[in-house]
């Protein structure tokens, strides 16, 4: 079991790769955008509910069985960060990108309360919340970026 909750935790592995593992996870999220975006949007919130549900579990799990607080290796959390940036994004691949940078920018630098919920809330439910908060700054700054250029 514990294989399972480290192959989910590190994106199939996405974690172990050089360098930055949390910009190779929020890679990892397109093509399961891809994906996940065709579905309606009430099956788009359950799939991320789901996919919250299952990345709180195992980063929990991860974060015990490698004995260290929030390990680099978990990029489960970039998943979702990635996932709610790109809630309702236009089938634009710059959009995408774009996307991908403010979260980025979010999960890097933590902007007010984001660097509090990463210092105060354990677990997986600390490891996930932040990030899950970045990608709502994130999702909300790109749809005004969307709503002012394309109107």
């Amino acid at each position: 079991m514990d294989r399972l909750f480290m192959s989910i935790a590190t994106g199939f592995g996405t974690g172990y790769l050089p360098k930055a593992p949390g910009t190779w996870g929020s890679l990892l999220a397109l093509p399961l955008h891809f994906f996940l975006r065709r579905l309606a949007p009430n099956h788009y919130a359950l799939a991320l509910g789901a996919i919250f549900f299952i990345a709180v579990i195992t980063a929990g799990q991860a974060e015990k069985i490698l004995d260290r607080k929030d390990p680099g290796v978990i990029v489960i959390d970039e998943v979702i960060g990635m996932l709610i940036t790109l809630i309702a994004a236009p089938d634009n691949p710059l959009i995408w990108l774009l996307g991908f940078a403010l979260f980025r920018f979010f999960d890097i630098f933590k902007p007010y309360p984001i660097r509090l919920i990463d210092q105060r809330i354990n677990g997986g439910l600390g490891i996930v919340l932040d990030d899950v908060l970045a990608g709502i700054y994130s999702l909300i700054v790109l749809q005004l970026f969307c709503y002012a250029i394309v109107g």
